[in-house]
């Protein structure tokens, strides 16, 4: 059973992970994702970790593919592949419009047409081959450094257009913010769109992000908790995520206070079974128990994301090495 972990932590600068990196992977953690919104980039902490682990899986979740050209994410890919052989994987997706459109002054458009043509693009030129795209603007780029082999491609989604493409184009599918009992239904729907393109569904690789909250008084952790769902569920790609999974009467509520203005009681509005439902808390057991919740479904890579907490950097850290250690599965 693999056992991921998001990277870098929290707390931790990325020149001290080397390492808790080797103590995580002889605790017995298979894989470290990265994940790109606000502070690193997804390609670096992965490189810090090829250098410092031996057998463990190193994937981007995700790299965005608006705000890189389609020859950069394949050298990138091709610098990891090269850094740790056979075990990279290089994770995509759209991300939002706020990311893309605002941070980063890039136009978010056609993202179905352009995540399956980025998709084909990168896999081609991984495996030697010269591409072209007009949709891209690509013109006859190829590697001049050729792979042993071509890391596999992921394409994360929510709703059920994207997650029927990571199934037809894509070698997994990376999901992301719901509960154990949504995953049947979300991943139901990534192995119809591998079955329709006569792939094998069961090959599908299911990687999902968990988000794990510290160990800390209730009151402490379910306000922490709820911060961390209006910054999910405000985004409207996640407010339609979860209405589509039946959550609509339950955040309602919550959106109308956020657009009218009144932040406070926003939170307060967002209800525990909310909670509950998409986050892991509670003894090192209990949260163990409820990832392999998440595996039972049909996740068949979970990577927790320690949601460590501090007055300093250097308490956050602490508390983002003991999660590490409690959850463990060594």
């Amino acid at each position: 059973m693999r056992w991921g972990l998001t990277i870098p932590l929290e707390g931790i600068p990325l020149s001290a992970h080397g390492e808790i990196l080797r103590e995580a992977e002889a605790k017995g953690y298979t894989d470290f994702w990265s994940a790109e919104v606000d502070g690193l980039d997804a390609f670096v902490p992965l490189a810090v970790a090829a250098a410092h682990t031996r057998q463990s899986y190193l994937g981007t979740a995700i790299a965005n593919i608006y705000i890189r050209g389609p020859a950069l994410l394949a050298m990138s890919a091709a610098a990891l592949e090269e850094a740790a052989p056979g075990r990279f994987i290089l994770g995509l997706g759209v991300s939002t419009r706020v990311i893309v459109e605002r941070w980063n002054g890039t136009r978010l458009d056609k993202p179905m047409a352009r995540l399956r043509e980025t998709v084909h693009l990168i896999r081609s030129v991984l495996q030697g081959e010269r591409a072209n795209s007009e949709l891209l603007g690509v013109q006859g780029f190829r590697l001049s450094r050729r792979l042993a082999q071509a890391p596999p491609i992921y394409i994360a989604a929510l709703r059920e257009e994207m997650l029927r493409l990571a199934g037809e184009v894509a070698d997994g599918v990376i999901i992301n913010w719901l509960s154990p009992q949504d995953v049947p239904r979300v991943v139901a729907v990534a192995r119809e769109g591998a079955k329709r393109a006569g792939k094998d569904p069961q090959s599908l690789q299911v990687a999902c992000r968990i988000f794990v909250l510290p160990p800390l008084p209730d009151e402490a952790l379910r306000a922490i908790g709820k911060r961390v769902a209006a910054a999910y569920l405000t985004a409207p790609v996640y407010a339609q995520f979860h209405s589509w999974l039946g959550r609509g009467a339950a955040i309602k509520p919550m959106l109308e206070a956020w657009q009218a203005g009144d932040r406070k009681g926003a939170l307060e509005l967002i209800p525990d079974s909310l909670l509950e439902e998409l986050f892991v808390f509670g003894s090192p057991k209990e949260c163990l128990d409820k990832v392999e919740a998440y595996c039972r479904n049909g996740v068949t890579i979970p990577i927790l994301y320690l949601t460590a907490v501090g007055q300093t950097p250097q308490e956050q850290g602490a508390m983002a090495l003991r999660m590490l250690r409690e959850l463990a599965r060594s």
